[in-house]
């Protein structure tokens, strides 16, 4: 009879009814494909009242990357890797410091399957995969870096906006007073950084690995970006 302590562990271990589903379909996926199988995913759409609270975040961050060392160790490199991709998107740092992780464990035999949604850092991941699989209702997204819950294309954008139509009409200054009052010095160059930023990131590991040695390479990942 085990100790009541190893019971306990052992009840960790094995996990809610929603771990036990998870594990078992993840299995069946990879005795399919006969590949390693991890799934890398956030609950933003089921739960966006989380956005709001302090210290909290959905998207991809610097902390993330423990738990892919973590599922990751001791997998067989040789069999490459599917990764299940369901996020937001998140920092451009951390998202490139997670490709290049995964890179440096599976090189470029990695394969993104997106049954639903990856957007902005979350398809940057998938572009960085030599594939991408997905379903009739899957999507990814503009790989458009976010602030907090502001685009900053968008916020570029109108910017561009507010500049023309102020100096088409002076007076229409004193209506956008109150949104150029929110911009703090040196954000509009931080959104146009982070952009770039993100467009060369796309087009690196797309050259790298999706369309690496392929003709006419570079004008097909001008268009993706595009």
């Amino acid at each position: 009879m085990p100790a009541w302590n190893e019971l306990l562990n052992e009840t960790k271990a094995a996990g809610s009814v929603h771990d036990v589903l998870r594990r078992k379909y993840l299995k069946r996926l990879s005795n399919h494909t006969k590949r390693n199988t991890i799934i890398y995913y956030s609950g933003w759409l089921q739960k966006p009242h989380l956005l709001k609270e302090p210290g909290i975040s959905l998207g991809i961050s610097d902390s993330d990357k423990n738990g892919f060392m973590s599922v990751i160790h001791k997998l067989d490199r040789d069999k490459g890797l599917d990764i299940v991709l369901h996020t937001p998107g998140g920092d451009m740092a951390a998202t490139e410091s997670l490709v290049d992780y995964l890179r440096s464990m599976f090189g470029n035999d990695i394969r993104a399957i997106i049954p639903r949604l990856a957007m902005s850092g979350g398809t940057i991941i998938a572009l960085s995969c030599n594939k991408i699989v997905m379903g009739k209702e899957s999507s990814i997204g503009p790989i458009d870096p976010q602030f907090g819950s502001m685009a900053a294309n968008g916020l570029l954008q109108e910017f561009k906006r507010i500049r023309v139509e102020i100096k088409k009409d002076p007076t229409s200054a004193l209506l956008w007073e109150p949104i150029l009052r929110k911009i703090n010095p040196g954000f509009i160059t931080e959104c146009e950084n982070a952009v770039a930023w993100s467009h060369e990131m796309a087009e690196r590991f797309l050259k790298s690995n999706m369309f690496k040695g392929q003709r006419n390479a570079q004008a097909r990942i001008d268009q993706i970006i595009k």
